[in-house]
């Protein structure tokens, strides 16, 4: 079970280099604050991380590639490979009107604007600047002002507006958009 406070923001790809650094799989929409030098993450699974200060960063094809604290050696850096990364949630910074942490929509219930439950989401997919609400596992619905009309995430609510026949389309209904 994974700690409450606990979120995850990337995975180690493989090993980079002689040296022991590693590419990473960021699963933040803000990999430039959650991977820079001093950053402290918690590497391993949830249950037993270990605090790992990156020494060193870079970005690569819009990819992290670190440098940890203890890890010098290609060998060392292979063991890493498949390592989740994590932050404590208390390390985050307050975000700007309209932008949401991935972890405060996900359980949220998602209703039409007449008041009819689509689901509840499981996951966001995509970028920040192209994020998609995936509902009940099977529709995506993306997350942008004209479709989302309102996002209360101290009430786990998301109003939307999907175009006709979008989550018919999703869902089997052979709805036309």
């Amino acid at each position: 079970m994974i700690p409450v406070d606990l979120l995850l923001v990337g995975r180690v790809a493989r090993p980079h280099g002689l040296r022991g650094q590693v590419v990473v799989n960021a699963e933040s929409d803000f990999p430039e604050q959650r991977f820079k030098t001093g950053q402290v993450l918690l590497v391993g699974p949830p249950d037993r991380t270990m605090a790992r200060e990156i020494r060193d960063v870079r970005f690569h094809q819009g990819r992290p590639i670190l440098a940890l604290a203890g890890v010098q050696t290609i060998e060392e850096a292979e063991v890493l490979a498949g390592t989740e990364l994590w932050v404590p949630q208390s390390t985050l910074e307050p975000l700007p009107a309209g932008t949401y942490y991935r972890h405060d929509l996900v359980g949220c219930e998602v209703r039409d604007t007449a008041g009819a439950l689509v689901g509840r989401v499981t996951a966001i997919e995509g970028t920040l600047d192209r994020s998609y609400l995936v509902v009940d596992g099977d529709v995506m619905l993306p997350l942008v002002e004209g479709i989302c009309l309102q996002v209360d995430v101290a009430a786990r609510r998301i109003v939307v507006d999907p175009p006709e026949g979008l989550i018919d389309l999703y869902r089997g209904g052979g709805g036309r958009i």
